[in-house]
Formats: structure tokens, sequence, C-alpha cells
């Protein structure tokens, strides 16, 4: 073996397994780590695979074919920016650098302008599969110039994730620059929404029926047989089984109720504020996780103001199960509809021209998300591809308008009896919005006028106007 296929640099688990991916799929891989033990390490537990050990990234670059194919799996920030910096200067014009972590887009559009420049291509690649999609088939999502995408087309489609329905390989160009990257930052912002109501779900069914885990347990393994079938439904079920060793306990109980972020939600939230898109159920999302960190000051507040369902749950269990269960599936399309129009918003500022269908597609295995219900979005944009908003196509009206009763019950009892569901109440409101043709902003547009001489619109005639109020 002369020369690799392609490199990668970063061997943290997630870069290791792309790089066993790669070899498993025919092609020779070069690999380098700024802590070369741990690089010696990888390849030495790998032996007989097509890997090419480098120390220095000179050594690195002189290994690869050429035009050489590098791809970066470091942490985001100015870690990216460290490998770039030293790498360039032993590239040769017209080889490909892609960052296949979780940059943030604008760093990635950046990154794209500058190299362009500088007479390199870029892609930035979004993945998503975790560790085991890593190895096995992750859902990839690259931007960048078109013309370069062909050259890596190959080997991502190779190593991605096939969708079981048809075998399509679960990765497609998107679009120019950073359109990748913000894809798979919507994609995060979506599964913060789906993740927040999986475990309002759980809230519910554990607080008002007291449901232990193992009766969890069937419910969500039930629920993954129907129209909620999804990697998350699946794992839920799983973790609600696991019993800690040493206690003997449901380990799911045992867990701190703290949940970590790495930002791509809040980078989600604070993008869709910049752009006008409504998306309040990713935003309840990232407000619950925040929320959930002030462990101790929750502790605190519990003591003073009380803690606990505020009263009983006196109706039928196994209809309030069901109630959950609709109301989930209504809150997911509400959540997905919020997050499809704000990538066609987001498309159309940023001339990234995504194909909706196309990225709901991809996404059908492989990513976290990953769902049966990806399929009728799919068909939704196949349908009506200027589709401004998944709740207007016919079949998820349809779907919504059947849970609705259930959906509007689920966000009422919760109320009732104290049990918080920022992001069922959130996915209700962004429907209710959605529908009225007529919202309360009219008051608001007064008090602007009033406070402020922001003018205002008026409904029976054309023009700007301001009224002295008083």
């Amino acid at each position: 073996m002369t020369k690799a296929n392609i490199g990668l640099i970063g061997l943290a688990v997630m870069g290791q397994n792309l790089v066993l991916n790669m070899e498993r799929n025919g092609y020779a891989v070069a690999v380098y780590n700024r802590t070369t033990s741990t690089m010696r390490e990888f390849v030495d537990a790998h032996p007989g695979k097509k890997l090419l050990p480098t120390e220095t990234l000179a050594e690195f670059v002189q290994s690869l074919e050429s035009p050489r194919k590098v791809m970066i799996m470091v942490k985001a920030g100015g870690a990216v920016d460290a490998v770039i910096e030293q790498l360039t200067p032993l590239l040769d014009k017209g080889d490909l650098i892609m960052d296949g972590g979780n940059s943030f887009y604008r760093d990635t559009e950046r990154r794209a302008v500058a190299l362009t420049e500088q007479g390199f291509n870029f892609m930035g690649v979004g993945v998503s599969g975790g560790e085991e999609g890593a190895l096995w088939g992750p859902s990839i999502m690259p931007g960048g110039p078109q013309e370069v995408w062909t050259k890596v087309q190959p080997i991502l489609e190779a190593i991605a994730a096939k969708a079981p329905e048809d075998g399509k390989p679960c990765v497609s160009y998107l679009g120019p620059r950073g359109a990748g990257h913000y894809v798979k930052m919507v994609h995060n912002g979506i599964e913060y929404g789906d993740m927040q109501l999986i475990a309002e779900s759980y809230d519910i069914l554990q607080h008002a029926l007291g449901l232990q885990p193992a009766e969890l347990a069937e419910i969500f393994t039930e629920w993954n047989q129907g129209e909620l079938d999804s990697f998350l439904i699946e794992i839920t079920a799983t973790i609600f089984k696991r019993i800690d060793e040493e206690t003997g306990q449901p380990l799911v109980n045992l867990v701190l109720d703290k949940a970590a972020q790495k930002g791509t939600g809040k980078w989600t939230s604070q993008d869709a504020f910049d752009l006008g898109a409504p998306i309040p159920t990713i935003n309840s999302a990232v407000v619950g996780r925040i929320l959930s960190s002030l462990k101790s000051e929750r502790v605190e507040a519990a003591k003073v103001l009380g803690s606990g369902v505020d009263a009983a749950y006196s109706g039928d269990r196994d209809a309030l199960i069901n109630a959950v269960r609709q109301a989930l599936y209504a809150s997911k399309i509400s959540a997905y509809a919020q997050g499809m129009a704000l990538l066609r918003i987001a498309s159309e500022e940023y001339d990234y021209n995504l194909d909706l269908g196309q990225v709901a597609a991809l996404w059908r295995a492989g990513c976290i998300i990953r769902a049966r219900f990806l399929n009728h979005i799919t068909d939704a944009f196949e349908r009506n591809s200027a589709l401004p908003n998944l709740l207007l196509d016919d079949d998820f009206r349809q779907a919504v308008q059947e849970r609705l009763p259930a959906w509007r019950h689920v966000v009422q009892t919760a109320v009732g009896l104290g049990i918080p569901v920022p992001a069922f109440s959130a996915s209700l409101a962004y429907y209710d919005s959605y529908r009225s043709a007529r919202l309360p902003a009219n008051l608001l547009q007064a008090q602007r006028d009033f406070f402020g001489a922001h003018t205002y619109e008026r409904t029976d005639r054309e023009g700007i106007f301001h009224s002295s109020w008083e």
C-alpha cells in the first residue's frame, strides 16, 4: 500500500469509527492524531487493516494520493482553525479539506470563503449517528462546491447509512458553503425538541399515573411498533429496562436530573431569532435543559414553593396513556414543522437552495432523529416542493386534527396537576397560533405606537399610521 485514498485527522471515538467504516468499505485511510500514542494504539489494535499511521502532518499529507482528501474530526471551534492553519502550508492547490465535526455554520461559511481564496477546496460535512453510526453508517450532511462533492461522493455514499425502505444512502449534496452544517444544526435542534417531548411524556406517566420504569418500558416498546417508531423511542424503552447492578434499582431513577448541552440547540434558537423563524418547541427544549442545570436552586425552591403533583389524577389510566401517545405524535409533527420551516427560511436567506424532501430523506437512517415518520415528510414535499409548512399538508393536517382532543387533554391535565410540560405546551401553542387568522398582535402594535410612535397598519385601508392615543 503506497498512498491512501483519504486521510482523517482526530482519533477520538467518532474519528476512529469513521476510519474503520471507510476501511471496511474498501478505502485505504491515512490517520493522524496530535497525541501520537493514541494513533499508535488505534492502528495496533486493528492489524491487517488498510491504515497508514503517520506521526507528523507532513508525513500525513505525503501519504495521500493527489488530489488529497482530508477529513478533520476535532472539537468544534478554535481546534478546527488550528488544524487548518497547520495543514494548508503542506497541501497543494485544489486539495480538499472536509470538516466533519459539529462546527457552527457561520464558522464554516468563514472557512469556506478563506480557503477558496487560497485555492483550496473546503466542505462542511455534518455527521450524525453517534459512535455506532460512525462505525456502521451515519447520516451525512455535506455542504460546499457541488463540483467538489462529486469527488468524495463515492466514499461518503459507501460509508453512509442505508435507508431501510429503498436502500438509498443517507447522504446528499445539500448546498454551498455552510449548508451542510446548517442542516446538521437544525437536525440537532429538532433532536432537542424530540427528546424534551419524550421526557415530558415520561414525566406525565410517572407522576400522574405512578408508572414505574418496568411498566414504562412496556409502553414505550409498544409505541415503537407504531407511528412513533424511532431510534429515540427505542432507546427510551431500553433505558427503562436497565437495572443498576449495585443497588438493584432502575438505573434511570438514579441519574441526576441535570441535562447537559453542547450548544447546537442553542445555536438553532439563536439563528431562528435572527431570521424571524418561530421554533417554540426547540426553544422550550433549550430552556428546559438550562432549567435542569439549576439543580441546587430548584431543590431549595421546592422547599419554599412545594414540590410534586398538586392533585391526584382520577381519570382512566389506559385512556391517559393513549392520549399521551397521541399528543406526543401531534407535538412531534408540530416540532418538525417548525424545524423544516426554519430550513426553508434559512435556505432563502443564505442562498442554500435546500431540497427539504431530500433533507428528510437523508435523516431516515443513521442519525439520532431517524424515524418512520420522516418518510411522510419526504412524501409531503414530493407532493408539493413549495410547501411552506408541514401542517398544511393534507396528511399531516388530518393526523393533527384527529389527535387534537387528546393533545389538549394531555396539556390541560398536566397543567392542572402541576406537571411542567413546556415542549407539549409550546407545540400546541404553535399550532393554534399558526392557524389563527387574527392574533392579538394588533394590541401589541397599538401599545408600541402609544409609547414609541412606532406606527401601525390598518385592516381597512392602505398606508402607515400613527395616532395620539390619549
